[in-house]
């Protein structure tokens, strides 16, 4: 432990008992959280299997167990080193089947299954998708979970929320959703959590099990727990109170995922013998940098306040660009990144932040246009690419036969003869009878619902699946087999077209993920393998060593870190929100957010508005955010475009043109566009927008030579655009 601090050595040393750190962006807490684990295996001898150490991300556990392996050897393998998630399903896999409904080899539904799922409820009950949209509908029900409400409670607790009718409704859909998924021996998100507190407060016997297994609890990010994630952790601790929680309460910025700031704030009134650390040198940024992140936070009042310091040097001042529009704004950080790879330096080094992602479109069209390699991180994830659910799909259907949502995408793909028609006799038979899909498939011969050509199909796709799950081989070989008898690479592959031969490689390369997975596993089953895909998130695959320029939300920007930032559309309406800045809670979760994008800077930190902007269609023009104004001053460098005026909404000094050393971006002038080939959009399609993200074609309709088309984005809602001006923002997924 002599690389610690004395605060640090502190934290990792502290009593047992009730420990919490208060970590500072870029403080070190991964390596105190570390440390804390070796010393209460080595020192305190505590078996490593009664440790449970708890993070947010798959990537975080992973490099809690890496690095515990480096220092411990053998014995960090039998270390519970896992996100929230991924604990509970191992809880669950052994004792689900004590709650009744649910048997061990449940399915773990991501986000877009469960959406899927919400939107066939709205449909079966007439409902109105505009009304109840399938997202909103799903964070009621996530909202509920989380109160532990169960959907025959739903109306009487929520009899306050909205009116009657709109309560009476969405109880409706949360009690069809709910009897979907038991019906699919399936969970959600949310399903993990509840079950697992479930269990513990339904059966001492296994919450004892569990306390008397694990004798010590750390908690990472413990900022960003909700109320199960809080009722979880309070349950296991309650016997030996060896809860050593890691947080950070200025950088609590998940409210809008239900997230309890109280959670920390309240720490040491729930365990008043508790001793807490406060960590605040910082050994990531410079002293400007983090003078700006202190100046912007200390404005909040619910916090336990600390100050982040550093022994390094002062840096760059903090540059605040006041863009003429958007479309300046994204021309000062092309040029400045093109001046700073001409300088030697590398694309890598930059990360473009921003408040949503509809911001991005401008950004990218000058990064485009000045010829900067870009990716944008929380865009579609590999995961989610068409080829990849429906080669997962196969998978889920294998592991659990009861999935109806997978068993129906894969039913009929590639083509083999089974009308949408009969596959909604399938669905219907199965709720007549109250049993899955799989069984309907099983004897499809003897309904008479079904011609002979049709039970015919159904039996042939059955009898594949079913001659697939008994085979009993490494998963990669299972891959290759099931890739073979579907037909499913030959499909792509027989295309011979650009997109088809780019989804063959995708289909080609989920192999690779499972035998990494494999190969890293000390265990690998099916069931691990379909669960750390469900549980995967975007940032999980960011690749630091990729020489492009990232774009992201300052949502996941979160646990990353550059050596220079752009934080972009700092004005109010958009950071702050137009819909946080009259609720104070919300205000302070916006100036947490701000305080998380500044601490992503190491060398540099640019900040930009604009006093006119392009979004959603429309101009508006917007005073520069209040968080620019909240920067101790004596830091920050005001650039304002050569040869313009001062706004005159802006209270601010002019500055220079640019800073010393670097270019007034300069563009050659777009070239004319080129007719984009032309791309047919059906009802149905799953489509991504350039600035509005993903969404589903719900409508076209003939208008002239033309077509107006109707999308439903999962950020946005539905928006309507004529389809021959749309065209080239949009593509297939």
């Amino acid at each position: 432990m002599t690389n610690l601090n004395p605060k640090q050595r502190e934290a990792v040393t502290a009593h047992m008992g009730p420990v919490l750190v208060l970590a500072g962006a870029g403080s070190g807490k991964t390596t105190v959280l570390i440390e804390r684990v070796a010393y209460l295996i080595r020192e305190r001898e505590i078996p490593p299997w009664c440790v449970l150490a708890i993070t947010f991300t798959k990537k975080a556990a992973e490099e809690l167990k890496n690095r515990l392996e480096r220092q411990l050897g053998a014995p960090a393998l039998d270390v519970w080193a896992l996100t929230f998630h991924a604990a509970c399903a191992r809880i669950l896999r052994r004792d689900i089947e004590k709650l009744g409904g649910y048997d061990s080899r449940f399915t773990v539904y991501d986000s877009d299954d469960s959406a899927r799922v919400m939107k066939s409820c709205i449909k079966e009950l007439n409902l109105d998708d505009k009304q109840f949209p399938p997202r909103a509908m799903l964070s009621a029900v996530s909202r509920a979970k989380n109160a532990m409400i169960a959907p025959d409670g739903y109306e009487q607790d929520f009899a306050g929320a909205h009116n009657a009718f709109r309560v009476s409704k969405e109880a409706a859909l949360y009690a069809m959703y709910d009897k979907k998924l038991r019906s699919a021996n399936a969970l959600d998100f949310d399903d993990l959590l509840l079950l697992t507190v479930r269990l513990f407060e339904e059966l001492p016997d296994v919450l004892e099990f569990y306390q008397n297994r694990f004798k010590a609890l750390l908690v990472d990010e413990y900022q960003d727990t909700n109320a199960l994630q809080y009722r979880f952790c309070s349950l296991l601790a309650k016997k030996h109170r060896n809860l050593f929680a890691v947080g950070d309460d200025d950088q609590s910025i998940y409210r809008f995922r239900g997230a309890t700031i109280e959670n920390i704030l309240n720490f040491e009134r729930q365990y008043p013998e508790c001793h807490t650390v406060r960590l605040e040198q910082n050994y990531r940024s410079t002293r400007n940098i983090l003078e700006a992140a202190n100046g912007v936070i200390e404005n909040n009042q619910g916090r336990k306040g600390k100050t982040l310091w550093t022994e390094s040097g002062a840096g760059a001042p903090i540059r605040v660009y006041h863009a003429r529009d958007g479309g300046g704004e994204g021309y000062y950080i092309a040029g400045l990144v093109n001046a700073h790879v001409r300088g030697g330096g590398k694309y890598r080094d930059f990360a473009v932040l921003y408040r949503m992602n509809a911001q991005a479109f401008q950004i990218e069209e000058a990064l485009r246009r000045a010829g900067v390699p870009y990716r944008i991180i929380g865009g579609t994830r590999f995961v989610d690419r068409a080829e990849i659910r429906d080669a997962l799909s196969f998978l889920h259907v294998l592991h659990n036969p009861s999935d109806n949502l997978r068993l129906t995408r894969i039913i009929n793909t590639p083509a083999r003869g089974i009308s949408e028609k009969t596959v909604e006799a399938v669905a219907a038979l199965a709720g007549e009878y109250g049993v899955s899909m799989w069984n309907i498939l099983e004897n499809a011969g003897t309904y008479p619902a079904f011609t002979k050509r049709a039970a015919g199909s159904l039996t042939a796709f059955w009898r594949m699946m079913d001659e697939l799950r008994a085979l009993t081989c490494p998963m990669a070989e299972l891959y290759d087999k099931l890739l073979d008898a579907t037909g499913y690479l030959r499909f792509y592959q027989a295309r011979r077209d650009a997109e088809s031969e780019g989804r063959a490689e995708n289909v080609l390369e989920l192999r690779s993920a499972i035998v990494k997975y494999e190969q890293e596993s000390g265990d690998p089953t099916l069931t691990g393998f379909l669960e750390d895909m469900s549980l995967a998130s975007d940032v999980e695959n960011y690749d630091p060593n990729a020489d492009a320029v990232v774009l992201m939300t300052m949502h996941s920007a979160k646990g990353l870190e550059f050596p220079v930032v752009f934080v972009a559309g700092v004005e109010e309406g958009i950071f702050p929100g137009s819909r946080s800045v009259s609720e104070p809670e919300e205000l302070e979760e916006e100036r947490r957010l701000c305080y998380v994008a500044i601490t992503r800077a190491r060398r540099e930190l640019h900040l930009t508005c604009a006093d006119s902007r392009l979004m959603y269609g429309y101009t508006t023009n917007n005073r520069h955010s209040r968080f620019i104004d909240e920067l101790p001053q004596n830091c920050v460098e005001h650039i304002l475009p050569a040869r313009e005026r001062t706004p005159a909404n802006a209270s601010r000094p002019r500055g220079q043109a640019f800073p010393r050393g670097a270019e007034t971006p300069r563009f050659r002038p777009p070239a004319a566009k080129q007719a984009a080939p032309a791309v047919s959009f059906s009802a149905g399609d799953r489509v991504e927008h350039k600035a509005f993200g993903a969404g589903l074609i719900s409508n076209v309709k003939p208008a002239g030579g033309d077509a107006l088309v109707g999308i439903i984005f999962d950020t946005v809602g539905e928006k309507h655009f004529m389809l021959k001006s749309a065209s080239p923002y949009l593509k297939k997924l």
